[in-house]
């Protein structure tokens, strides 16, 4: 990556206009538009990164450390002391815990979550991968499809399971990366375990699309320990994540057309509303197989 400009990872994925690397009005919290009142939010990963940034009147955090939890607990109050908090110290891979956890939400708030903000996710690249692919020990290549498949499964199947009806308006942020479409051999078993969750949000939009709204999101370079090789480039707030989670969280109707497609953090929310009706006709931001298919092609006319 030597001799990339420092905003390489912006530009080369640049699908709007305007790009961004921190908060913006659009996408500010602050904004009655983008208000969270009254909902109930589940966040994995909070414990670091950018798990923590949502405000909302019930976050549910959700991380193995319990110390860092309290952490990002405090972190909370101090941006909102009004945010009512339940802590869940598990592992997302456990699912009598994950089902158990829906049942405490219900106890606690009297309802189910509205939002579920998957953020929970491991590269072990560094420890287990490496320039060659088969040189990756397996045990530790698979951890990545425990963590970003299964346990992505797992919280958002009792997510769905917890819901009213099948058909409750909710919404659920995956985050992903933009290793889930482009090819990094040296993390390959992450970048490919990110493709699966992506078509996983594929796939619960396919079956419940038009009541849950499933976005990806690429939150861009934030700095955290995943991200350290990249440390050269500029790098993008975590506000910037945790205010486009609140753009699509506030009202999942603005943000329907994009259920079931990725997109990045970077790029300009209201330039993608904007090219709504041509983004769902032309079926763009998606993964998909490219080729010209059909027996038709080749009929004599």
């Amino acid at each position: 990556m030597a001799g990339l400009p420092k905003d390489h990872f912006v530009t080369s994925l640049q699908y709007t206009k305007k790009t961004f690397q921190d908060v913006y009005p659009a996408i500010d919290p602050s904004s009655p538009s983008n208000s969270l009142a009254g909902k109930i939010v589940v966040i994995t990963g909070a414990s670091r990164g950018i798990g923590a940034r949502a405000e909302a009147y019930g976050l549910v955090l959700v991380a193995r450390d319990v110390a860092k939890l309290k952490e990002a607990e405090e972190e909370v109050h101090r941006i909102n002391p009004k945010v009512e908090t339940l802590l869940a110290a598990l592992d997302i891979t456990d699912e009598a815990a994950m089902e158990q956890l829906y049942a405490r939400i219900q106890e606690r708030f009297g309802r189910h979550a509205d939002v579920l903000v998957s953020n929970a996710a491991v590269n072990l690249a560094k420890n287990g991968g490496g320039p060659t692919l088969h040189e990756a020990a397996v045990g530790e290549w698979w951890t990545n499809f425990e963590i970003n498949v299964k346990g992505f499964f797992i919280v958002s199947k009792y997510f769905i399971s917890s819901l009213s009806t099948p058909t409750t308006p909710a919404a659920i942020i995956n985050l992903s990366t933009s290793g889930a479409w482009l090819v990094y051999p040296i993390v390959g078993a992450y970048s490919v375990s990110k493709l699966a969750s992506q078509q996983w949000c594929t796939m619960l939009n396919a079956a419940y699309g038009g009541s849950l709204t499933v976005v990806s999101i690429h939150p861009g370079l934030v700095d955290t320990d995943m991200n350290d090789e990249f440390l050269d480039f500029d790098l993008d707030s975590p506000s910037l994540t945790g205010g486009l989670c609140a753009w699509i969280a506030a009202d999942p109707r603005r943000s329907e057309f994009l259920s079931g497609r990725v997109i990045s953090a970077n790029w300009d929310v209201e330039e993608l509303v904007a090219r709504k009706s041509d983004i769902v006709a032309k079926n763009e931001l998606t993964m998909d197989l490219v080729g010209t298919f059909g027996k038709s092609q080749f009929e004599v006319a």
